[in-house]
């Protein structure tokens, strides 16, 4: 269960950005070292049942920042997802 959870954590982190969006691979290490994951308290690895979620998304204009991820359960992410960029 633990693996199929880092490979969903890692597929939501790896979807394409919106056209012409910079993805910077440093951004979500970064965002883990200063806001641990919920489930583990760890500063780097898996967060099981948590993704990291753009609070603006990119197909929105949000920017690839640490400032504008937060921490979302799987849940939650995929009922966001449903909506926020049709």
């Amino acid at each position: 269960m633990r693996t199929i959870l880092a490979v969903i954590a890692l597929a939501v982190v790896a979807l394409p950005a919106a056209a012409g969006t910079i993805r910077d691979p440093k951004v979500p290490r970064d965002f883990q070292r200063s806001q641990p994951c919920p489930a583990t308290g760890k500063t780097s690895g898996a967060c099981p049942g948590w993704v990291r979620d753009h609070i603006v998304p990119l197909c929105k204009g949000g920017r690839d920042a640490v400032d504008n991820i937060q921490w979302q359960t799987i849940e939650e992410a995929k009922a966001k997802d449903g909506w926020e960029c049709r």
